[in-house]
């Protein structure tokens, strides 16, 4: 089967979302949380990305990415999978043990607008509509955490949004979305479709 080529350009903001190989557990204590946060900072570091939002689930995550130039989703994401899967087996004792992700990352581009706001929210609130936890923010492992309670270095790991969140971030994060806006984008993750942007972004790929 011959793979769909992905749009991969800079200046545009990508909801970004890989799960485990046949969604078994993959994070399971602080540590390996704490791992995947590492990571995520040095992809930040190394490829200049800019997250906007992340959420890291027991057996899947969320990234909202901004990348500065051309080409830097797709090698920032080849090393960040890279990366987590080597360095999970050496940590469990499984090197050797089959595939850790059920295959490669979805990526969908996002108008710089109301739609990136839309998917931060949807990211940011995944650990309460999974009833994981009572708040966004009471979830250590999401960017809602880091942006209510975090000390300004575990701030730092957030790029700046080029929208404004709403200056009552707290009240709105904790407001469940429209169930029309949740299943546009349910839609869109299992389709694999751009949303809120232009029909013509299906044709920039890498």
């Amino acid at each position: 089967m011959v793979r769909p080529l992905r749009i991969d350009i800079g200046d545009v903001p990508y909801h970004v979302i890989n799960r485990a190989n046949g969604r078994h557990t993959i994070f399971h204590n602080a540590g390996d949380y704490q791992d995947f946060e590492y990571l995520l900072n040095e992809i930040r570091e190394t490829y200049d990305m800019r997250i906007l939002a992340y959420v890291i689930m027991p057996n899947h995550w969320h990234l909202l990415l901004y990348p500065k130039n051309d080409g830097d989703l797709s090698k920032a994401l080849q090393w960040l999978g890279t990366s987590h899967a080597r360095r999970h087996h050496t940590r469990k004792g499984t090197i050797g043990g089959g595939h850790l992700y059920q295959g490669r990352y979805k990526s969908f581009p996002i108008e710089k607008d109301s739609h990136l706001l839309t998917v931060l929210k949807y990211i940011e609130r995944n650990p309460t509509r999974a009833r994981l936890s009572p708040t966004p923010e009471a979830w250590k492992w999401g960017s809602a955490f880091r942006r209510s309670c975090g000390t300004p270095q575990a701030k730092s790991l957030l790029g700046e949004l080029p929208v404004n969140l709403p200056r009552n971030y707290r009240q709105w994060i904790n407001d469940p979305e429209p169930s029309e806006e949740l299943e546009k984008l349910r839609h869109s993750v299992n389709k694999g479709l751009a949303y809120g942007m232009a029909d013509t972004t299906k044709n920039i790929v890498q």
